[in-house]
């Protein structure tokens, strides 16, 4: 799965950016923020942010921990990530991005504050030990962070399964070229455990003193926030 995976954001990466914006009617970039903020990030924080993709959500975070923090974004997938340090030098945004699997990172236990993930835990091949090791290079008491689709319910439920059944992969497979990615993308989001189900995924890892879901835009998506046990 992990190299099918790789190979599909490797062939929409140039496209990324421009359809997420399009599809999301740009809300996502409200959703980033809410991250960062539910993270409890500050000045001084040191950050890691797995599946970064293009950069946005560690960009977002450099905005808050400051000059005096420290932001690394890390993707398994060469040709995203090839995207973020661009975005970085034209907001003056210095971060730092390097090729990893969030499944095996190569990082030392407790190096990070927070430890971030969005869009990205649903894609890999054993979300439990994704956030083992997210859990395992941040410090006692410090946080990791998941944005994730939902499924959201009552009045939310039929058009947003309408628009991610048939608008996504049309509008998606027409911009990249690609419609089978833009058809997996929502499939697995609807498959995904969310709310109630990841918060008892979280509590199966054993890596968190304490865990919480934030529900956005009427459960269309979640951040999830777990505080990492002391050792």
């Amino acid at each position: 799965m992990s190299e099918k995976v790789r190979n599909m954001f490797a062939e929409i990466a140039n496209d990324y950016d421009r359809i997420n914006s399009i599809l999301s009617f740009g809300v996502h970039n409200a959703w980033r923020r809410k991250t960062v903020l539910e993270s409890g990030a500050t000045a001084g924080h040191r950050v890691l942010d797995c599946a970064t993709g293009t950069g946005d959500l560690a960009l977002e975070f450099k905005l808050t921990v400051g000059h005096e923090g420290y932001v690394l974004g890390t993707d398994f997938c060469r040709e995203m990530i090839e995207h973020a340090p661009d975005k970085a030098e034209k907001k003056e945004l210095v971060v730092e991005f390097e090729v990893a699997d969030a499944m095996n990172l190569p990082y030392e236990d407790d190096s990070f504050d927070i430890a971030s993930i969005a869009f990205g835990i649903r894609n890999v091949d054993d979300p439990l030990v994704c956030l083992r090791e997210m859990a395992r290079v941040v410090k006692p008491d410090g946080k990791v962070v998941v944005l994730e689709f939902g499924q959201p319910t009552g009045v939310m439920k039929a058009p947003f399964t309408i628009y991610s059944k048939y608008v996504m992969p049309a509008v998606g497979g027409w911009i990249s070229g690609n419609r089978e990615a833009y058809t997996y993308l929502p499939e697995t989001s609807a498959a995904f455990p969310a709310g109630e189900a990841f918060l008892r995924l979280m509590k199966e890892s054993d890596s968190f003193s304490g865990t919480r879901a934030v529900k956005l835009t009427g459960g269309i998506a979640y951040v999830y926030i777990g505080t990492v046990k002391q050792n």
